[in-house]
């Protein structure tokens, strides 16, 4: 007897391919039907003639894609990947749990299409749960990270109006690379034609977007994530560079991308790079790096750190004299 799935399931097993990784060869699908290429056109054949319009696009970008727009059956979900999907809508945005918020309505509506024998704990997760908002995490603007993502998947270029965490407002015209979403901000990963270089941009903050004619064709060996971690350090206004009195491999693991380029220096490391905001940086980053260190540069970082070392300093009482029994 046969064994393995069936032709339908391995047809059904090839849409759900092509809806989540468009472009899609026949060589790729077949290695991930684990059938012949010729088998796995066979299957996309099964699939036109159901109605579903698959696209074969030719050239080195090419593959097979569904038609934008294409109405599909409806999703099923099993019970636990259901009560994952509200357990993640609510760790990234606790107001889902109100029926009244754009996200939590969305929500509802998922939760409402499941069987009842799947929704109904769904349905009370989102009830019940209680959820604290990420004082870190920034929300963006729906519409706005909407334009940015079409502008992505389009390759095309943008005007941004962006206002800086001082206050300043400025606009741009950029080639958007990615949208990245990390500890719970989304950031545009973009190449910046005022600038001539690399930038990164808290969404949060773009304050208008407006698509332009002109196309752009990003990095053949682009790694989103890893492009984010190396330029959210850079490009800002004002320079930084910090001296720590330990070697790099102790230090390195306290140092987050945003702060700058860790360098190894014989027995010492120095941090280079630059900051939008150097209260932040000296309140928030160097004071919980648990080595010395001394700033080298720029005077805004050097005043930001004065400031709360005074802070720090005024919190001790003033010394009463030795104690008891101590030393002199």
């Amino acid at each position: 007897m046969a064994t393995g799935p069936s032709p339908t399931a391995r047809a059904l097993r090839a849409l759900e391919i092509l809806q989540t990784r468009p472009g899609t060869t026949a060589d790729q699908l077949a290695s991930l039907l684990g059938v012949t290429e010729r088998a796995a056109r066979r299957y996309i054949g099964i699939l036109r003639e159901a109605g579903i319009p698959v696209e074969s696009v030719r050239g080195p970008y090419g593959g097979y894609r569904l038609r934008r727009g294409t109405r599909l059956p409806p999703i099923v979900f099993t019970q636990e990947q259901a009560l994952g999907l509200v357990m993640a809508v609510l760790d990234g945005q606790p107001t889902a749990i109100d029926a009244d918020d754009l996200v939590g309505s969305a929500l509802s509506k998922v939760i409402r299409a499941l069987p009842e024998s799947v929704g109904r704990q769904a349905s009370a997760l989102q009830a019940y749960a209680s959820a604290t908002p990420d004082r870190q995490s920034a929300r963006p603007d729906p519409a706005t990270t909407s334009a940015l993502v079409a502008a992505v998947a389009d390759r095309r270029r943008v005007e941004v109006t962006y206002r800086g965490g001082s206050g300043e407002e400025w606009t741009a015209d950029v080639d958007p690379w990615a949208v990245v979403v990390r500890h719970g901000r989304w950031y545009l990963l973009c190449h910046s034609h005022r600038a001539d270089a690399i930038r990164t941009y808290r969404i949060d903050r773009v304050r208008s977007v407006r698509q332009t004619p002109h196309g752009f064709t990003p990095p053949d060996d682009l790694d989103p994530v890893a492009a984010l971690e190396e330029n959210l350090g850079v490009g800002w206004k004002y320079p930084t560079r910090v001296v720590f009195h330990a070697p790099w491999e102790k230090v390195a693991p306290w140092i987050r991308p945003p702060m700058g380029r860790l360098q190894p220096d014989g027995d010492r490391c120095v941090l280079v790079g630059s900051t939008g905001n150097p209260a932040m940086y000296a309140q928030e980053w160097l004071a919980t790096v648990p080595f010395d260190f001394s700033v080298e540069e720029g005077p805004e970082l050097r005043a930001a750190v004065a400031t709360v070392a005074a802070r720090f300093g005024a919190a001790l009482p003033p010394s009463a004299g030795p104690r008891p029994g101590g030393a002199a």
